[in-house]
């Protein structure tokens, strides 16, 4: 058996910034409404034709594979986690394989929304560990700005997405940095929670929405039960980096960074509250980019580490909640 490391990291975000005063010229908000209910000021959406899913991933990939110091032909393995892929099918990650040049790698499509990328992480590690592969490349990518309802009756939702990617190479480890462990769950109970239900293959799909071709309806548009995901979400967050250090024989106190999902900024804060974390040893950066489901993990751990806050030896932490209900954890010697 060996050990895994994350041997670069790298993002890319649009460069079309939306600020909260920019959607109150096209829905009915404020500034003071967003801020304090998520804690965002802006978000990147992209500009359509310049910017997709895979080609962000692509772009995150690229800058991760520089610092890693793995050429396109070292990559022996593609984990892709998204909710809005380029295409129904073929999912992105047979994308990535050809923009990059890889060689005939596997590619595998990961669906767990907003812990997509922890999952991903999980998969590529235990590859590497057992001697599989060698070098994967993991990628959290979406664009979210093309599949939200833009107007008043969308707020509650659309005002907290946003667009981007983060990417990392998992390697084989060579000294005693290394991933610990990481921790998978979920509750498909309350699937309907936090969901888009159509078009999709067990109800409606694209030939009924046509058919029917209804304004009113919303069924291709994410719906978020808002008070019952923030419940569970700090019930799941908290259990799950217990879970983990419990695991690896650590305390709190032995956290040097956590890296949360940006899902709202008062989950966090609720998170760092009662594990008694300082702002040191948080970083929150859905001020700046909004949620981006799968890929605010990578950024946030991407930017992170470029601010010098993340150091060879630190105890980092990744914790993720979102749709399916699905949450993970991931426990890092840095």
């Amino acid at each position: 058996m060996y050990n895994s490391r994350i041997s670069g990291l790298g993002f890319y975000v649009p460069d079309n910034i939306v600020t909260n005063n920019d959607l109150t010229k096209i829905m009915e908000t404020t500034d003071e409404w967003i801020v304090e209910r998520t804690g965002i000021n802006e978000r990147r959406h992209i500009t359509k034709g310049e910017d997709t899913t895979t080609s962000m991933g692509v772009k995150a990939a690229r800058v991760a594979m520089e610092r890693a110091g793995v050429s396109a032909t070292e990559i022996d393995f593609v984990v892709f986690a998204t909710l809005s892929p380029d295409y129904y099918f073929p999912g992105p990650g047979v994308l990535v394989q050809r923009d990059l040049g890889l060689n005939t790698v596997g590619a595998l499509d990961i669906r767990n929304q907003c812990s997509g990328f922890v999952y991903a992480l999980s998969i590529a590690d235990q590859y590497v560990r057992s001697g599989m592969y060698k070098n994967i490349l993991v990628i959290g990518s979406e664009v979210h700005s093309q599949g939200l309802d833009m107007t008043t009756r969308g707020r509650a939702v659309s005002v907290i997405f946003g667009d981007g990617a983060g990417a990392a190479i998992v390697s084989r480890s060579t000294d005693d940095s290394k991933i610990l462990s990481t921790h998978l769950h979920s509750e498909g109970q309350h699937a309907e929670e936090l969901a888009v239900t159509a078009p999709g293959m067990g109800g409606r799909w694209v030939t009924d929405i046509l058919a029917e071709n209804n304004p009113e309806d919303v069924s291709f548009y994410p719906v978020m039960n808002g008070q019952f995901v923030f419940k569970n979400a700090v019930q799941r967050f908290s259990e799950v980096i217990m879970e983990g250090l419990k695991q690896n024989g650590l305390q709190v106190s032995d956290i040097d960074m956590l890296i949360p999902h940006q899902a709202n900024l008062r989950i966090s804060q609720f998170i760092q509250q009662k594990f008694g974390l300082t702002d040191d040893q948080v970083f929150n950066n859905i001020q700046k980019y909004g949620n981006t489901t799968a890929a605010s993990i990578p950024i946030a751990l991407t930017e992170a580490w470029e601010a010098g806050k993340i150091k060879k030896g630190d105890v980092v932490v990744l914790a993720a909640f979102g749709s399916g209900f699905t949450w993970a954890s991931a426990i890092i010697k840095w």
